[in-house]
């Protein structure tokens, strides 16, 4: 790791908050929000991914719902790409492709607009936090199934005791997976 990229993993850690027991007992919850707050901070985090975009070749950046919107809208912005939201069922007017997933406890389904990925588009894909891998995954298999190439993934922080890295395995096929933070 070179000294710039460690001096920015520090000021990203020290400016996420741990939460004990939300939103349940046991849980310890990173909150991104004093990062976001921290210009410096949100500045040195949107670089950084917009500097992936470019080593990726993305032409568009997927952000999933709901803070994946945060960290990826202005990483398209700066990297001269398109921003392109993946939500939950049901919150996108007009035709749109859906994906199916499953949680812990039942299943849950995404979508993005049916035209707003195409044969020839290379995506990135942002997200805060790479889990157990669901949304991330079921991302994957929409932008394939709009003809779009997957060009990597890219998280703030995977929670490395998770299954997420190896959950996306098969759906990256070859396709870079980065976090900045591994926790």
């Amino acid at each position: 790791m070179s000294p710039a990229a460690a001096e920015v993993r520090e000021l990203l850690l020290a400016r996420i908050k741990d939460i004990p027991d939300y939103p349940k007992p046991g849980v310890v919850f990173k909150d991104i929000t004093p990062l976001l707050a921290d210009p410096l901070a949100f500045a040195a985090l949107t670089d950084t991914l917009a500097g992936l975009a470019a080593r990726y070749g993305a032409t568009k950046i997927v952000g999933l719902e709901a803070r994946g919107f945060i960290l990826a809208a202005p990483v398209a912005v700066q990297a001269g790409v398109g921003f392109v939201p993946v939500r939950k069922a049901g919150k996108l007017p007009g035709a749109t492709l859906a994906q199916a997933y499953e949680l812990e406890y039942g299943t849950a389904e995404i979508e993005v607009h049916a035209e707003d990925l195409r044969p020839g588009d290379r995506v990135m894909v942002i997200d805060d936090v790479l889990a157990t891998g669901g949304t991330a995954e079921a991302s994957l298999s929409l932008i394939r199934r709009a003809g779009a190439d997957v060009a990597g993934v890219a998280v703030l922080m995977e929670l490395s005791f998770l299954t997420g890295r190896a959950r996306l395995v098969e759906g990256l096929a070859g396709a870079p997976l980065e976090a900045l933070l591994t926790i």
